[in-house]
């Protein structure tokens, strides 16, 4: 639910670690939604430059530990490439510091439970940017499912495609399409925002069933995936994430037995790429819960605010860690399945499993 400011407060000190492409998308993101900057770091001092410039920034550093204590930031926001981020947040949070980190969160579900063990009950937090989860029709259609159930009736079906195209050039920057770096391939990197706006929606998985290829680009991770979910309402889901499409499309659909709900998009969606199609003898009910409204995008905006606004109010900011970790898992899931050949529940990827401890189950599939 969002977060509801209920007294004066004072500014948010934030600081951006790492200052590539993605911290230049983000910083004007949240510079839209109320904030200002308190420092930055990065281990490149040219881009480091570039960056605190073009953003007003007062501070640079060259290393998260001197930022977090001459800077005493309230908020850190981890932009560096995803092996970094269990180290930096943990940092950060053991220095009183909250933490928004873009996905993928961590590259195991291991790091992401030492992050979650290390807030306070009342702070710091660790949250996790999946920013599709804010867009107007996302939330309305989480409302109607939360609610008012019987609108759209019990969910039945899903589809969930993540079909980009990313060519050779992409994979080779060095830290990209490995295991120990990216700690996956489009299933972790790219199909992330889908299943968790799927899961949003749906809720609980309890069992993946899974395929996944290295079909064209060279790398050491998948390039394609497909997936069975079966959910704890009965629902089930088809997933696929792939870079090799060069018509490219996120697609979501979710069949409810009263209705069709789609959506179509690429990078991000707006309430006109929405569609509802009503079963036949419900389509006043549905077209009239509906309502499309304010048709506020899933850009970053909506989450920063929401974000900014919980931290002023000293409440826990979103995504919190349980929803995270549950599409994090999901994504575990679907290399557990892949690479042992078998169905895989979540007691599969308890503490100590192999597909705990890294994606890959710490072997090499090809």
């Amino acid at each position: 639910m969002p977060c509801q400011p209920t007294r004066a407060y004072e500014p948010i000190r934030i600081a951006i670690v790492g200052t590539g492409n993605v911290a230049a998308v983000h910083a004007a993101a949240l510079r839209t939604a109320g904030a200002g900057f308190a420092a930055a770091a990065d281990v490149d001092p040219g881009r480091l430059a570039a960056f605190t410039g073009a953003h007003g920034i007062p501070a640079a550093y060259g290393d998260v530990r001197d930022l977090l204590r001459e800077a005493v930031p309230d908020l850190v926001h981890i932009c560096t490439p995803p092996r970094f981020h269990h180290e930096q947040a943990l940092a950060c949070l053991r220095a009183g510091a909250s933490v928004l980190t873009e996905k993928p969160p961590t590259i195991s579900l291991r790091e992401f439970d030492e992050l979650t063990a290390a807030e306070g009950a009342q702070g710091p937090w660790f949250a996790t940017v999946f920013q599709h989860r804010f867009g107007s029709a996302q939330r309305r259609l989480k409302a109607l499912t939360s609610a008012a159930p019987e609108v759209l009736g019990r969910p039945l079906l899903a589809i969930c495609h993540t079909t980009w195209f990313r060519d050779q050039a992409y994979f080779d920057v060095p830290w990209r399409g490995r295991w120990e770096t990216e700690g996956g391939g489009p299933t972790m990197g790219h199909g992330i925002h889908q299943m968790d706006m799927l899961l949003d929606i749906l809720g609980d998985w309890t069992e993946v069933r899974a395929l996944v290829r290295r079909q064209a680009r060279r790398t050491q991770t998948e390039d394609v995936s497909l997936a069975q979910v079966t959910f704890a309402s009965g629902a089930v889901a088809s997933v696929v994430n792939s870079v090799l499409s060069p018509r490219q499309e996120s697609y979501l659909r979710f069949d409810f037995e009263h209705a069709t709900v789609e959506v179509t998009h690429l990078y991000g969606y707006g309430d006109d790429d929405w569609r509802v199609t009503p079963a036949p003898g419900h389509e006043d009910t549905v077209l009239t819960a509906w309502r499309p409204g304010n048709n506020v995008s899933s850009g970053h905006d909506a989450q920063f605010r929401e974000v900014l606004r919980c931290l002023r109010d000293g409440i826990r900011p979103p995504v919190a860690p349980d929803q995270s970790r549950r599409t994090l898992a999901l994504t575990a899931a679907i290399y557990a399945s892949a690479f042992g050949g078998q169905p895989v529940t979540r007691a599969d990827l308890a503490p100590g499993m192999p597909f705990y401890e890294q994606m890959n189950g710490g072997v090499s599939p090809w």
